[in-house]
C-alpha cells in the first residue's frame, strides 16, 4: 500500500518540457529558425551602367547663362533652341577649346563646335547684350536628335550687357591663345555671374 502512493506521488511529479535540441519530436523547436525565410527578387536588376558625357577629359574654362537662337534658312527666321550654360571646354592634353551648349532641362546638346581663330563673333542686330556668328557645328538636329555637321548662324543672348562682354572678352581671348590663363578666364566669368546676381538683388530689393 504504501509502496503504491509513493508511485503515485511521483507520477504527479512536473516534468521538464522536452524540446527538439534534447531529443524530442520537435514540436518545441526553435521558433526563430523555422520562421527565416529566403526571399529572392523576382527580377534580377542589370549591373550599374555608368553614363559618360563626353567630356571627362576636358576642363571648363569659362561659363555663362544664355539663351541660343539658330538661323533657318529656308523661313528666314530666327528659332530658339533652348536656355542654358554655355561653356568653353578645353582638353586637358592639347591646346584646342570647343564651345559647348547643352539646354538646362533636357541636356540636349544645342551647341557643340571648336572656338578656332576663324569664328568672326559680330553684335547681334545691334543689341549690347547678344552676339552671334557663323560656324560648323555638331549638335543634335532640333527634330530628329541626330548629331550631323551642320553650318549654323547662331546668337547667343545674355542677361546683361556685362555678362554678354565678359563672353566676347573670353571668347577673344581663347582666339588669341589665351585659354593657357585659365585662372583669368573663370575669373571673368565669376565676376560676371556675381554681377547679375547683384542687379537681380536691387530689381527685388525695388519690388
Amino acid at each position: 500500500w504504501f509502496s503504491r502512493d509513493s508511485k503515485t506521488m511521483a507520477d504527479s511529479e512536473p516534468k521538464e518540457p522536452v524540446t527538439g535540441e534534447e531529443g524530442g519530436d520537435g514540436e518545441g523547436g526553435d521558433v526563430e529558425a523555422e520562421c527565416q525565410v529566403d526571399f529572392k527578387p523576382l527580377i534580377e536588376l542589370p549591373p550599374e551602367v555608368v553614363t559618360k558625357s563626353g567630356e571627362e577629359d576636358e576642363d571648363v574654362i569659362f561659363k555663362m547663362r544664355t539663351k541660343i537662337f539658330r538661323f533657318n534658312e529656308p523661313t528666314k527666321e530666327w528659332k530658339e533652341r533652348g536656355t542654358g550654360d554655355v561653356r568653353f571646354l578645353k582638353g586637358k592634353e592639347g591646346e584646342k577649346v570647343r564651345v559647348l551648349m547643352r539646354a538646362e532641362k533636357t541636356l540636349r546638346v544645342r551647341a557643340n563646335h571648336p572656338l578656332s581663330a576663324a569664328l568672326e563673333l559680330k553684335p547681334h542686330a545691334g543689341s549690347d547684350r547678344a552676339f552671334t556668328y557663323f560656324t560648323p557645328d555638331w549638335s543634335e538636329d532640333p527634330e530628329t536628335g541626330v548629331v550631323q555637321q551642320e553650318n549654323e548662324l547662331f546668337a547667343f543672348r545674355f542677361a546683361n550687357a556685362e555678362n554678354a562682354q565678359k563672353f566676347k572678352e573670353a571668347f577673344e581671348k581663347v582666339q588669341k591663345g589665351g585659354a593657357k590663363d585659365m585662372t583669368v578666364i573663370k575669373q571673368d566669368a565669376a565676376d560676371a555671374e556675381k554681377a547679375a546676381e547683384k542687379k537681380e538683388e536691387k530689381v527685388e530689393d525695388k519690388k
